[in-house]
């Protein structure tokens, strides 16, 4: 039995999760988290097999999420749950520590897909994240600007290049807006960017935001 946590703020969301799954006898709901410190909270138990996380919650980012659970609880398997296409977050979901990425335009068949295969200690990526992966160890090293960003700043400036402002970012991450203005002035300086309009700018120029 597969005992699954899922982590998602939207009780919508959660309720045609529980439903598609529910449809699988060999996977069981082993408990639902609406926010990072949760998710964090409920991964101390020991009867979690997979977490079905959100990338988009309030609290702790996902990628720090990942990281600590990924050093605290590496046998918890992880699989990413987002509606944002795989070259927004996928790559760095996998590198820090995630064992897939799914978008959530994927079938229900194709979710409970990837709870199995990553519960069976494989990897669930699609072709085309696969391709990706491939082409960035070909790289040699080179990175666009925006991947000189931690993963907290590049959290931070895909928001911004979302268009919130300071206050709503501050909100959603669990920051001071103080905190959230000295990830802007460091991103801006690894950016080489002066302004927030080039920020949106550049992201929009690169596909990063819908």
């Amino acid at each position: 039995m597969i005992r699954l946590l899922i982590a998602d703020d939207h009780p919508i969301v959660r309720e045609g999760l529980k439903r598609i799954l529910a449809e699988s006898p060999d996977i069981q709901l082993a408990g639902e988290a609406v926010d990072g410190n949760e998710v964090l909270s409920l991964c101390e138990n020991d009867d979690i097999d997979v977490l079905l996380l959100d990338i988009s919650m309030p609290g702790p980012g996902f990628l720090e999420i990942l990281q600590r659970l990924e050093a605290k609880h590496p046998l918890i398997r992880i699989l990413v749950l987002s509606m944002h296409p795989e070259d927004h977050y996928a790559i760095r979901a996998i590198k820090a520590g995630a064992a897939g990425y799914l978008t959530k335009d994927h079938s229900p068949e194709e979710l409970a897909k990837a709870v199995r295969r990553v519960y069976r200690g494989f990897r669930y990526i699609t072709p085309t994240l696969a391709e990706d992966l491939a082409t960035l160890l070909k790289a040699d090293g080179a990175t666009q600007p925006h991947e000189k960003l931690s993963n907290r700043e590049y959290q931070v400036f895909h928001m911004i290049g979302s268009g919130k402002d300071t206050k709503a970012i501050a909100s959603l991450l669990s920051l001071s807006p103080k905190t959230v203005s000295t990830y802007r002035s460091r991103i801006m300086e690894k950016m080489k960017l002066s302004s927030s309009a080039e920020l949106i700018r550049y992201a929009i120029e690169h596909g990063l935001v819908e």
